[in-house]
């Protein structure tokens, strides 16, 4: 009769790790960055290293209006250990230049005739950009406009 066996593990005899087939030995001898950052930036200084380069890509797209890029940088920025605070947005920031042209015009004082003679616009038109603007802008009234500007 057979007896039936119970599988066996194989024995160690020796202190060696274990090895792969490509003759690593496994997932312990891989090197990983020391943060969980995308960047792979962390304590060992590298964070310094690139706060330079980080900071004038940040402002280059925050300039520029690259908001997808301007997210990844200020993400990279914070993974690097920088202090990324967010700006206070400037009120005019989400304008079109026309809209902008436009509003800082009235907040002068000008009626949509007056704007409309200088830009070369209807006065319907103009008006047409005020009324996009003011939720925009976060006011309901031509009169809060020159207070939004100036200060």
């Amino acid at each position: 009769m057979a007896s039936w066996r119970t599988p066996r593990t194989p024995r160690r005899t020796s202190g060696r790790p274990w090895r792969t087939r490509n003759g690593s030995t496994g997932p312990s001898s891989t090197p990983r960055p020391s943060s969980t950052s995308p960047s792979g930036c962390g304590a060992d200084g590298a964070s310094r290293r690139h706060a330079v380069p980080l900071t004038a890509a940040l402002e280059t797209f925050r300039r520029l209006g690259a908001r997808p890029w301007t997210e990844r940088a200020r993400a990279e920025s914070r993974a690097a250990g920088l202090d990324v605070t967010a700006p206070t947005p400037d009120a005019l920031a989400e304008l079109s230049p026309q809209q902008r042209q436009i509003v800082r015009l009235a907040a002068r004082g000008l009626t949509n005739r007056e704007i409309g003679e200088q830009l070369f616009l209807s006065p319907r038109t103009v008006g047409s950009h005020l009324y996009r603007s003011f939720p925009k802008l976060g006011i309901t009234a031509r009169a809060q406009l020159r207070d939004l500007i100036e200060g």
